[in-house]
């Protein structure tokens, strides 16, 4: 049964999502890559009508959640400035009064993730949270916003 506050707005697919924003690529990069994930709830449930937001401080894309809960970037990695080369994300949902904040870390830069002193700082079951995976030739990156093995979120 829904509450009055699951069934009330923010409803960005409607409102911020119409346009797809969710490549940070030229066409035809040779290097460009699929990232795909999906937003679920505590219980591992797919949250619907939620955005996803990724910057790396020049990039930026956003794409909204399907009916699946499912979003699609497409990319290349980051020239790393400090630490190693990642993507801020931002993520916005029903019931988040303000939004949260998380990274994407790439899978082929352990050394790199390894000296990161905001990876590094963390346990090693919470920085794997925040990497991503590789899947058929892209990458995976699921955001899970509690249970066992929720993903790391920031203060901002």
């Amino acid at each position: 049964m829904r509450t009055p506050s699951q069934t009330v707005g923010p409803f960005y697919s409607i409102g911020l999502c119409r346009r797809t924003e969710n490549t940070l690529v030229l066409p035809g990069d040779p290097n460009a890559v699929e990232l795909q994930g999906m937003l679920l709830d505590g219980e591992g449930v797919p949250i619907v009508d939620g955005m996803i937001e990724i910057c790396d401080g020049t990039r930026w894309g956003r794409s909204g959640t399907d009916t699946e809960g499912t979003f699609t970037f497409l990319l290349t990695k980051p020239t790393a400035v400090t630490g190693a080369p990642h993507f801020d994300v931002y993520v916005f949902a029903r019931g988040l009064l303000r939004h949260q904040l998380t990274r994407i870390y790439f899978p082929d830069e352990q050394q790199a993730n390894a000296l990161d002193p905001v990876f590094g700082a963390l346990e090693d079951a919470r920085r794997a949270t925040l990497v991503a995976a590789g899947q058929d030739g892209g990458l995976r990156f699921d955001i899970r916003m509690q249970g066992d093995r929720a993903t790391v979120f920031f203060e901002h």
